[in-house]
């Protein structure tokens, strides 16, 4: 895993350049189809569906058509033949990803996969489908690199976003190369803070793709369970559980320079609730220019805590047994 954390700057440069190179078939759209995409709909779960996730948010401002994030068996009813459907499975396997596949298929909506191989991979290439295949053999976790690259990579191919994002991309590689001793120190730091303790990861709404993905690096990584939220809805819900606060909690909060004056406002009245309950509150800030920037930044950061965490409670930060023994359960039925 640490090789693969390390590696991240190669992997999301190998990842633009599979995207460059990606050939989208010439029949889009397809006859009988509006010439204009009306809405996006991405399936995808665990490492392989968190890059959607932050994609979604980093392109808010930017997209005139919804996006839509799925994490289940199912898709929406507006699903049709006007929907772009992304279909991100980093092992081509993922059954709930598989059923969204054939539903959208029977939708006749415009479909991409993007994956390694497997089930998905042999579907698109019957049905003719546009695939973009990445390297494989890693665990899904450890490359949301390939599978978020795509998925700018597709969305500016359909019109949705510029490709501004490439140069933005290419900036945060330089970033966190230039940066990387710095990364790793702040993030040996955040894991001691983290050791011993429950965390509770915060940050505004345009980040919460990163905190979820920290979430899921303390989970599969360090082995432990933790809980995000988003501010500001946490004001109107959560602050008010802080009641039932210890110090066997600590914080962390994602911080942006540039987040809305109201929510830093709300950022320190939220700190000055929580430090009556826990003296274990800390800020890890971003850097960079863009969004993406920042965010690639951030994602690089707390991969390196989650790493260095399950160093300190000495356990192995690639095993993922329970889940491979739910997929066997699973596979029986």
């Amino acid at each position: 895993m640490k090789k693969l954390i390390e590696n991240f700057p190669i992997q999301l440069l190998e990842a633009i350049q599979i995207g460059e190179k990606t050939k989208f078939s010439k029949s889009n759209p397809p006859a009988g189809r509006a010439k204009k995409i009306s809405n996006v709909f991405i399936s995808g779960l665990g490492g392989s569906g968190i890059g959607g996730t932050i994609v979604s948010e980093l392109t808010a401002m930017e997209t005139s058509v919804p996006i839509t994030v799925g994490k289940g068996y199912f898709i929406p009813k507006f699903v049709n033949q006007n929907t772009l459907v992304i279909i991100s499975s980093y092992s081509g396997n993922t059954e709930e990803t598989l059923n969204c596949l054939n539903l959208a298929l029977k939708r006749k909506a415009k479909i991409v996969c993007v994956t390694s191989g497997g089930k998905i991979a042999e579907i698109a290439r019957k049905k003719k489908l546009d695939l973009i295949t990445i390297p494989g053999g890693n665990p899904p976790r450890a490359c949301l690199g390939y599978s978020l690259t795509q998925q700018f990579f597709i969305l500016s191919h359909f019109g949705i976003i510029g490709n501004k994002f490439k140069t933005q991309l290419k900036s945060a590689i330089e970033l966190i190369e230039k940066e990387k001793q710095d990364i790793i120190s702040e993030a040996k730091q955040v894991a001691e803070k983290l050791n011993g303790k429950t965390p509770i990861i915060y940050t505004t709404t345009n980040y919460e793709g990163v905190a979820i993905r920290f979430r899921q690096q303390l989970n599969e990584n360090a082995k432990i369970l933790c809980g995000h939220h988003v501010i500001p809805e946490m004001n109107h819900n959560e602050l008010v559980g802080w009641a039932s606060g210890s110090d066997r909690i600590s914080v962390i909060i994602l911080r942006d320079k540039d987040e809305y004056e109201r929510n830093n406002v709300r950022i320190e009245i939220n700190k000055g609730v929580m430090v009556k309950y826990t003296s274990n509150i800390t800020e890890v800030w971003s850097k960079g220019k863009s969004q993406i920037e920042k965010a690639i930044y951030l994602i690089h950061l707390v991969d390196w805590a989650s790493l260095f965490l399950s160093e300190l409670r000495s356990v192995d930060a690639v095993e993922v047994n329970v889940i491979d023994m739910l997929k066997g359960e699973l596979s029986k039925i």
